[in-house]
């Protein structure tokens, strides 16, 4: 597209449809930026002076556009990427996730039930353990009529999950770190397992840490489930190695179903450097049968600190980085 051909569409246009087509909009916003660019224009001052007005406009105009608003929240680009959710940070310290198919909206359910859940029936000084859920409510895209539910969660800075967490330590972490982060994730699931809710995924992408304070958050419960059901679904891209036999054999659930795999994902941040009375400890929460399983976090906490107190001695405050 020549300039003064961009020029004249947008000194014409009355809509965003003039001025960007319907069918590929933003192959004609880069043509018209490619046009009106400051650097490509003619040497005339009266034709520059032009195309950057129209520069101008044209650019307003289509970040304007990349604009959503669901609900009370504006929306740009997500800042997070979930299993079938992407998240958006719409401010004061919240996200909001909105599903990429219709079809997940039974996930979003029950991530809203376990949130309300857990939140009324926990004990609420371990409530920080888990997202809190501040808002809910449907949407209906005008253009499809497709109806999604949107969840909108209270969020922390300085979080990062167990994945982030591995690659910075690729050769195993040392057992004395995992141990703050093992005994805070048997809290978050204590909490959830007393008020009947199984997460269900408890996964390294799911577990959040805060290396400083040592906080952990244990995120996404879109695949929990009241204890004694199924777990709806497998997070995608996970094999049936980081699940208890129950999971993918559609069978009842428990509490002794997340211990499993939170177990399955301390012995992988260890790795070869686990010592040998942890690896027992992780083995025997990993029992084929979930009847044979630990079921009580909050006991298996007891337990857990016992062993760390014969490796260890008393619990001393070790600070933590990920940049080893």
């Amino acid at each position: 597209m020549r300039t003064a051909a961009a020029i004249d569409l947008v000194a014409a246009a009355r809509t965003d449809a003039d001025l960007f087509g319907t069918d590929q909009p933003a192959r004609r916003y880069r043509e018209l930026v490619a046009a009106l660019h400051p650097d490509r224009l003619p040497a005339d001052p009266a034709v520059r002076a032009e195309a950057v007005d129209a520069f101008i406009h044209v650019t307003t105009r289509w970040q304007a556009r990349q604009v959503t608003v669901l609900g009370d929240y504006r929306l740009r680009a997500p800042a997070h990427s979930g299993d079938l959710a992407d998240l958006y940070d719409v401010g004061a310290d919240r996200l909001l996730k909105l599903p990429r198919r219709p079809a997940d909206n039974d996930l979003m359910a029950r991530e809203a039930h376990a949130l309300h859940t857990i939140a009324e029936r926990g004990d609420p000084r371990y409530l920080p353990y888990v997202p809190r859920l501040v808002d809910e409510f449907p949407h209906r895209d005008a253009a499809t009529g497709a109806e999604r539910r949107i969840n909108v969660l209270a969020t922390a800075p300085g979080l990062h999950d167990l994945d982030e967490v591995r690659r910075a330590y690729p050769d195993g972490l040392d057992a004395r770190d995992v141990a703050w982060m093992w005994r805070r994730l048997l809290v978050a699931l204590g909490l959830a397992h007393s008020a009947g809710i199984v997460h269900g995924a408890v996964l390294p992408r799911h577990v959040l840490i805060e290396p400083a304070a040592h906080g952990v958050v244990l995120i996404d419960w879109c695949f929990s489930a009241p204890a004694g059901t199924t777990i709806p679904a497998m997070v995608p891209g996970h094999d049936d190695a980081w699940y208890p036999e129950e999971v993918p054999r559609k069978r009842q659930c428990g509490p002794g179903t997340d211990i499993a795999m939170a177990s399955r994902c301390m012995s992988w941040l260890m790795g070869s450097r686990a010592p040998h009375e942890l690896h027992a400890f992780a083995q025997g929460c990993r029992q084929r049968s979930l009847d044979a399983r630990p079921d009580d976090a909050w006991r298996l906490l007891r337990e857990f600190d016992q062993v760390l107190d014969r490796l260890y001695g008393p619990r001393t405050f070790r600070p933590f980085t990920l940049t080893p």
